[in-house]
């Protein structure tokens, strides 16, 4: 997709060390079932001005399963063109942004308790 975009730069992110350092070439890739998508990354690579790989901690990566998960929800649309996707990352968590409001007086069920009375 990002060679479909005509993508120069390239950040790829990943939580698997052993994985990173592969594309990298760091490490060497002995298991036999993986030396072709190995070399499929070297041949991709080449697409591309630059490409880094970056190792990002499991504990650190909300944002990349945040992502994994709105790309397994929204179908690809193929050849039509996808606006960027902007990201803020808060200070805060959201919970910590809510707006206080004065209790109520009334029981959480209330409103409920309302419409199924009959």
């Amino acid at each position: 997709m990002a060679v479909d975009l005509d993508v120069e730069e390239l950040l790829i992110m990943g939580d698997s060390d052993l994985i990173i350092r592969q594309a990298q070439g760091e490490w060497e890739t002995r298991d036999i079932n993986l030396i072709p998508y190995r070399q499929h990354v070297k041949d991709l690579s080449k697409w591309f001005k630059s490409v880094e790989f970056r190792y990002i901690p499991q504990f650190h990566n909300e944002l990349a399963d945040a992502l994994a998960t709105l790309a397994a929800i929204l179908p690809y649309p193929g050849n039509v063109h996808i606006d960027p996707l902007e990201i803020q990352i808060q200070e805060r968590h959201g919970y910590c942004n809510a707006v206080e409001i004065e209790p109520d007086v009334q029981p959480w069920y209330n409103d409920i308790k309302r419409y199924t009375v009959t």
